[in-house]
């Protein structure tokens, strides 16, 4: 069920309709509430994905009591949490991706293998959502385990926790130490969340529907069938394109998700914060999916040292974050290399210290060309086309003309593209709301929320899926 659908439309309607309704009930029938609604959303892909949810969910609700209950043995329940949680993500998500380099690495010494042939037709399909509501369940129990956290016994919560629909299968990663209290004992919305929340969805709509939706058709045919046709200005200006519409989508996916949170009476915090107006591009990491980037920090990075012993034992430790980074985005090599193009140039920042050095406007420039230039690999078909696309945008392979040119010179995504820059540019001017008067900021806000509106339907591209549900 999409967002930008007249079927999730309707289910919100109902679903918010009910919402109103349970206002002074006690907190598990809202619990049951959400639980339901949030199943009949995520089972309308396919009712067999509603069996992994809970699946998963039941492995870490029981662990992470186990974890309370038998100290002696809690590194047991831990391990059963991460090969239960990890076993289910790797069967659906990496099953053909392990056997297709099977078959290469056996092709290597001279043998034929069908491992494909083997892998069961229950994973082909890659469930929507699983990487994320796998994160999001894995890190309760890492907390339990901590100590960070106390497990509930209301299974009800933990799956209202689990399992709310709006974030689930896009994210953002909420912790449960955030959202489960606030499960336990849901509150109303305030007339304040109401009003953030309209701004947030109003604001994501447009990002998807009209930034992102109207640049797809472009990027996809400038990529298509694994074309390396173009000059170096033209990959660049796609690469470009890319960037507005990753952000556009995805952002836009979180601002539509903390919305109906917050009319729901939820806060799942902020996912984005202007990431391409970072100067360094670890700014960049801590602006872009915030959500993804800590999980990873929190539970990846540091538990392998961080930077606490040193340097060198600093950058493999980030080095292997990244990798399994671009694993996590999907099962091809071309994230990976994506994880190790920023890898590499986290590292040439730590040791150098080259974005400092070049100021503020340097530093933007060299962190957005670098950035540009992974989206090309993360976007590309094959790794083939992903390196020669980048050698040609940095000098080292000449271009050829392209017949796809012309139309991706189009004015649509050269207005779209400069608007956003403009939106961008202003965060760094310092050019928001808040330099108005209060209340001339509160008499236009409606109108300026209404034209936005208007604009999300009379200029939307063609219907498109988030790009993160396939992740």
């Amino acid at each position: 069920m999409l967002f930008n659908s007249l079927t999730f439309v309707i289910f919100a309607l109902v679903f918010f309709t009910g919402w109103s309704m349970l206002r002074t009930r006690p907190a598990r029938w809202k619990q049951a509430y959400l639980v339901t609604a949030s199943l009949i959303f995520y089972g309308w892909w396919s009712v067999s994905y509603i069996g992994l949810i809970i699946a998963s969910g039941l492995i870490d609700y029981s662990c992470a009591l186990g974890i309370t209950r038998f100290a002696q043995r809690k590194r047991l329940f831990l391990l059963i949490s991460l090969a239960g949680n990890l076993g289910i993500l790797c069967a659906f998500k990496y099953a053909h991706f392990i056997a297709e380099n099977i078959e290469v690495a056996a092709a290597l010494f001279g043998y034929t293998l069908q491992a494909q042939s083997h892998v069961p037709s229950a994973l082909d399909a890659l469930p929507v959502g699983i990487s994320f509501y796998t994160f999001q369940s894995m890190s309760y129990t890492l907390d339990v385990y901590r100590g960070r956290l106390q497990p509930t016994r209301q299974l009800l919560a933990f799956f209202a926790y689990l399992s709310l629909f709006p974030q689930l299968v896009a994210g953002p990663i909420v912790r449960a130490a955030k959202l489960l209290p606030e499960v336990l004992n849901p509150q109303p919305a305030s007339a304040q969340q109401w009003d953030e929340g309209l701004r947030l969805i109003v604001y994501g709509f447009v990002k998807k529907v009209v930034l992102a939706d109207q640049l797809a058709p472009y990027v996809d045919a400038a990529f298509a069938q694994g074309n390396t046709s173009g000059s170096a200005g033209y990959w660049w200006f796609v690469a470009a394109l890319f960037a507005a519409q990753i952000y556009g989508d995805f952002s836009g996916y979180t601002d539509i998700a903390r919305g109906l949170g917050k009319w729901m009476g939820f806060d799942f915090g902020i996912n984005f914060n202007h990431p391409y107006t970072a100067t360094s591009l670890r700014s960049f990491w801590g602006r872009w999916h915030i959500s993804l980037s800590t999980w990873f920090r929190d539970y990846v990075y540091i538990p392998l040292g961080g930077s606490r012993r040193g340097v060198a034992w600093g950058v493999a430790a980030m080095t292997l974050t990244m990798l399994i980074s671009g694993l996590w985005h999907g099962a091809a090599w071309t994230f990976v290399a994506w994880g190790a193009l920023h890898a590499g140039f986290l590292t040439l920042e730590r040791l150098t210290g080259v974005h400092e050095r070049l100021g503020p406007i340097g530093g933007r420039v060299l962190t957005l060309a670098v950035v540009l230039l992974a989206w090309v690999m993360f976007r590309a078909e094959n790794i083939d086309q992903g390196l020669t696309i980048i050698g040609i945008m940095l000098g080292a392979l000449p271009g050829a003309p392209s017949d796809l040119s012309a139309a991706t010179f189009h004015l649509v995504p050269i207005a779209l593209l400069v608007a956003f820059a403009l939106r961008e540019a202003a965060v760094i001017w310092d050019l928001g709301w808040h330099r108005f008067a209060p209340q001339r900021v509160a008499r236009w806000q409606p109108i300026a929320l209404a034209a936005l509106a208007c604009a999300a339907i009379i200029l939307r591209g063609p219907p498109a899926q988030f790009i993160y549900f396939q992740f």
